[in-house]
Formats: structure tokens, C-alpha cells, sequence
């Protein structure tokens, strides 16, 4: 593995003085390999059964984050062995160069300072020899200002009225986090007021948003750094006409109903906001690690400033934990090099992520952005194939609603299918016996992964000889249990932030750039392409493979759309004329042409 630089011409060179082994050819991990082939066969009742106390001493806890990873197929070796591969690949090293403001982010040249949104106002972290604490503070200052505005009242929209309705505008990073954050947190949330967030370029989700609120009562918050977001910025011009028709076209009203989470003030101001109510980030942010940054805005006008300020303390207190504790008793060490284990020797391609608390139902479709979007790779750094998996894809349901779907492939399918499960000692709900029952359910769920029910204990309940395979359960399913005492801003910001240091721990294992999302340029530049494709009045003449193409046609008898009513439609030219792709109005020779084509071929 080299460490990578940026030379004055503006290519990367290595500054080590010889290139190091391959992770496949490291002694590390080679050593893991043998010792892969030693345990893989064993059941976890053997490994229970001969350590009494394997279930107390596979544990680690710090920030009153309690992690038992004993239900794991490991041993003390196999712990051993992966602290050994954390050393060689210089882990802490890479840890400390994060936390440094070193530009990291090596394909596009930037600093990763995810840690610089939550540190200390008496912290310096520097970039470019600027320390970008203070810049934080003062955003964050903003942002406690606006909200205490808008929460008081203070704020009144363009008729007066008191914005009860906040609708963020944002996708990807700028629409999972904040998404999570109000469900997660809308415990403490302002109930007075109404939170909906509006992703998808499908017209259906700003309308559904939309369409039983008082535009005089509504704010929208747009998110994005350059303003030029196609997605976003579709569904904020929409929103913008559906405020202005409520308001007679009156332009005035923009400033009123709408701001911006951006570092473009031109396009901003351009729009109609105000930029004195936009409020920046920086691109040592990335997007899926940008919740508590600015994007996080509509999470503060839920829950307030003060309890933002503690989710912001809870991911810093994990920040620490992660820089400082040694990696033996470190939980995103320990997670990360877990997840190695289970995915390159095991070959676990998924992991399933079980929270047993409703309030943290989009936590596992957050984890999918902040772990595949981070680890989705296939070359180093240096840019060399790899020829290991890297990142596995995560999913998950609250528990126990999983529990009625998809556990039974996870118990008895043919895939190994490694479980977090996340729990907490206290409900913030007390109801009757309900927490108990949910408690009881999590420990029965790792306890049925990990042991299983053996053909003879299946016949020892009078189970027919015919019936018995079916009822067996191999066990031998690993799964860690994740538990805090209760679900507060503090501890979702230590849970997302044990998440984000696991995925860097595994990205540096797998020396690729856990920071970048190259992967999603290219489908986005093609759609750019066939955007003017599907709006033109007259059949273009189309360039693409054959299956696209004839995606084009779309059926010879199309059915109805449905009247666009409540927004302007967006499918028609300046002169309401309707595309040629539009809702079957391509001419009619087109069909014909088609059939012609068929009869001289048949």
C-alpha cells in the first residue's frame, strides 16, 4: 500500500520508498487464511461450551455503548490475527492523518473532516493551514438563531402566518440523514409542527408533500452544495411554482417560504432566497457524512438547538473513542475488522442491520448510503484492480417486523447473513409489558442464530422423522449485539458515528478511497443525455443500444397518465406542445413503421 501525495504537476506519486505487498500477500493476511481453514468448521456451541466465559469476555464497552461480538466465529486468535492486520496495514496511522485535516480523499484531492463538524469550539483542525473549527461554530450559531426564530414565531411567512411545515429538499446525503434524524429523534421533536422531506425527481413525492399544506405556513429548506443538484433543484423550482401560485405570482414571497443549505450564493440569490439565510458547508464534507453540518438544519428546527448541540457530543465522544481508545477495546475498530472477518473469509456479502427500536426504522436505509456509497469499490488507491470483495451491502427492518418477513432465510436459508442487532435497556414509550416483550426478542433472536436447534432436541419434542429437517436450525449464525441505556440526541450521535469509523476502519483494510462516489456520475451524465431526448416535439434520431432504444417506444397502446392538476406539468415545451415521448403522443407512423418492420421480417 502506498501513501499517495499530490506533486506540484497535479498527479499522484507515492512518497513511500517502496511499494508494500498487496493486502492478499501480507503476512497478516495470510496468517488470517490459515487460520481461517482451522475454525471455520466449528459451531458456536462448541466455542460457548468450551469457554464458559466467552460471553463476558468477547465484549467491549466505552461511552455507555456496550458491544458483545461473542456470538461472532472467532476466537482469541482470530482477534488477534485481525489487531495484526490493523498494524500492518498502519490503521492508526491513517486514523490520525483523518483526524489531521490530510487530504485523504485522494481521487479528489480532499481533506476528510467529517470529525472537524462536531469537535470543540476550542479544537484546531487545519486545512490548507486555515483552522475550520471556528468556520463550524459560526454555522452552527446561525443555524441555532434561524431555529429559535422559527420555533418562537419569530418568523412569519409572506401573509403573516406562523411557518408550522418544514419541507426539506435535498437527496442522497442531504435527504437519508436528515430523514433518520426526524424519525429517530421525533421523540423530542416539536409536534406543533409538521416535518416532510422530498427526495425523489418522481413528481408524486413533492406533490404527496405538499398537497394538504397552507403555503403561507410552509418553509423549504433546498439543499445543495452547488445549487445545480438536477434532482433537487427540479423539485425546488416545482415547489417554488406552487408557492407563487398560492401568492398571485408575487416574487416577494420566495424570501419568505424558502432557504438554502448551499455554497452558491449567485444561484441562490438567483432563485429568490435571501442569502443572508444561506447557510454553507464545505467540501471536506461529504455528503453522506454532512448530517450534523447544515444539512442537518430541519433536524434542528425539530428538536431545537440544545439537543442538536447533543447530538453533535455524542458523535464527537465516539470521535474520541475512536482516535484515542486502543484497538483491542476500540467498538469501530472491532466492528470494522469483524466485518472483514466475515466478509473475505466467510464470504457474507450482506450484513443485516436489526434495530429493536421503531424510532430507528430508516437507520439501516441511512447505513446503505453511509456504507456502500463509502466502500462500493473496485481499485486501491494506487488504482490497481482488486481481486478481494470489498464492501458488502447492508439492509435491515426494525425488529420485529423482520422477524414476520425476512428471518427465516436468515435462520434456515443457505446464505450466511451476518446481524447487528441495536437495543436499548429503556423505552422512551413505557407501555404495559411491550419493552419487555421487544428486550425478549432480541435476546432470542442472537441466541437462535448463534445455537440453533439440533436434530435430536426437534425429536425430543415428538416431532415425526419426516418432519425433523424441516424444523431443524443449523445455528452457527453470526451476529453482534449492540446496547445503550436509551435513545437520546447523545446516543444516535454515537451510533452514527460508531458506524462511520467502521466503514473507514474497513475502507483502509481494503486501501481504497471510502470517499469518493465516482459510481454515480456516469448513469447521471447519460440521463442528462436523454432528458432532451424524451422532451423533444419531434421524434429525434436515437443513438443508443438496442434495448434502450426501444425502451423509447414504450408499449403500442399506452395507458392513460394521469392529468397533472395540482403542479404545472413539466413534460411540455413553452408553446404546451406535447413531447413526442409523452404519455402515447408520438406520431402515430412510428407504430406503423414498427409493424411494417415486423411483417418483411416475418
Amino acid at each position: 500500500m502506498n501513501v499517495l501525495t499530490k506533486n506540484p504537476a497535479g498527479s499522484r506519486q507515492s512518497t513511500a520508498a517502496v511499494t508494500e505487498a498487496p493486502l492478499v500477500q501480507r503476512s497478516a493476511w495470510k496468517k488470517l487464511e490459515l487460520h481461517y481453514r482451522d475454525i471455520h468448521h466449528q459451531h458456536l456451541r462448541d466455542l460457548f461450551t468450551s469457554d464458559p466465559k466467552r460471553g463476558t469476555r468477547l465484549t467491549a464497552e466505552a461511552i455507555d455503548i456496550f458491544l458483545d461480538y461473542s456470538k461472532q466465529r472467532i476466537s482469541n486468535e482470530t482477534i488477534n490475527l485481525l489487531l495484526d492486520l490493523a498494524d500492518d496495514v498502519r490503521l492508526r496511522a491513517r486514523i490520525d492523518a483523518m483526524f489531521h485535516g490530510e487530504k485523504i480523499n485522494v481521487t479528489e484531492n480532499r481533506a476528510v473532516l467529517h470529525v472537524a463538524l462536531r469537535a470543540s469550539r476550542d479544537a484546531s483542525i487545519m486545512v490548507d493551514g486555515v483552522n475550520v473549527v471556528p468556520e463550524v461554530d459560526a454555522t452552527l450559531d446561525k443555524m441555532s438563531r434561524f431555529a429559535d426564530r422559527i420555533r418562537s414565531g419569530q418568523w412569519k411567512g409572506h401573509t403573516e402566518k406562523r411557518i408550522r411545515n418544514i419541507i426539506n429538499i435535498g437527496i442522497g446525503g442531504s435527504d437519508l440523514g436528515p430523514v433518520m434524524a426526524h424519525e429517530a429523534l421525533k421523540h423530542y421533536s416539536d409536534r406543533s409542527m409538521t416535518f416532510r422531506f422530498v427526495s425523489n425527481i418522481d413528481g408524486t413525492d413533492l406533490i404527496e408533500a405538499t398537497a394538504d399544506l397552507d403555503p403561507g405556513a410552509t418553509l423549504f429548506i433546498v439543499s445543495s452544495k452547488t445549487f445545480t443538484t438536477l434532482e433537487t433543484m427540479t423539485n425546488a423550482h416545482s415547489a417554488r411554482e406552487w408557492l407563487l401560485q398560492a401568492f398571485g405570482n408575487d416574487e416577494s414571497a420566495v424570501a419568505k417560504h424558502f432557504v438554502a443549505v448551499s455554497t452558491n450564493a449567485a444561484k441562490v440569490a438567483e432563485f429568490g432566497i435571501d442569502t443572508a439565510n444561506m447557510f454553507g458547508f464545505w467540501d471536506w464534507v461529504g455528503g453522506r457524512y454532512s448530517m450534523d453540518s447544515a444539512i442537518g438544519l430541519s433536524t434542528m428546527l425539530a428538536i431545537g438547538p440544545d439537543n442538536f448541540r447533543e447530538m453533535l457530543t455524542g458523535f464527537h465522544e465516539m470521535d474520541e473513542h475512536f482516535l484515542t481508545a486502543p484497538f483491542n477495546q476500540n467498538l469501530p475498530v472491532l466492528m470494522g475488522l469483524l466485518a472483514i472477518w466475515n466478509n473475505n473469509f466467510f464470504g457474507a456479502d450482506t450484513v443485516a442491520v436489526l434495530p429493536y427500536e421503531q424510532y430507528l426504522r430508516r437507520f439501516p436505509a441511512y447505513l446503505q448510503q453511509l456504507t456502500m456509497e463509502s466502500n462500493g469499490k473496485h481499485v486501491t488507491l494506487e488504482g490497481a484492480r482488486v481481486d478481494y470483495d470489498t464492501g458488502p451491502i447492508y439492509w435491515g427492518e426494525p425488529g420485529t417486523n423482520g422477524q414476520h418477513s425476512f428471518y427465516q432465510l436468515i435462520h434456515q436459508g443457505t446464505r450466511l447473513i451476518p446481524c447487528d442487532f441495536i437495543a436499548f435497556n429503556e423505552t422512551l414509550n413505557p407501555l404495559g409489558r411491550h419493552h419487555t416483550i421487544l428486550i425478549a426478542n432480541v435476546l432470542a433472536q442472537t441466541e437462535a442464530l448463534a445455537f440453533g436447534k439440533t436434530p435430536e432436541q426437534v425429536k425430543a419434542e415428538g416431532t415425526p422423522d419426516w418432519l425433523v429437517p424441516h424444523r431443524v436450525f443449523e445455528g452457527n449464525r453470526p451476529s453482534n449485539t449492540i446496547i445503550a441505556r436509551c435513545l437520546t440526541p447523545k446516543t444516535l450521535g454515537k451510533l452514527i458515528a460508531l458506524y462511520e469509523h467502521s466503514v473507514f476502519t474497513q475502507g483502509v483494510i481494503w486501501n481504497i478511497d471510502s470517499f469518493d462516489q465516482w459510481g454515480v456520475e456516469l448513469g447521471k451524465a447519460l440521463a442528462q443525455r436523454i432528458i432532451p431526448e424524451l422532451e423533444a416535439t419531434t421524434e429525434p434520431a436515437l443513438e443508443h443500444d438496442s434495448s434502450t432504444t426501444i425502451s423509447f417506444d414504450g408499449s403500442e397502446n399506452p395507458a392513460k397518465c394521469g392529468e397533472d392538476v395540482r403542479l404545472q406539468p413539466t413534460a411540455t415545451t413553452e408553446n404546451n406542445v406535447q413531447p413526442w415521448f409523452y404519455c402515447g403522443a408520438r406520431p402515430k407512423r412510428r407504430q406503423h413503421a414498427r409493424r411494417a418492420a415486423r411483417l418483411r421480417n416475418q
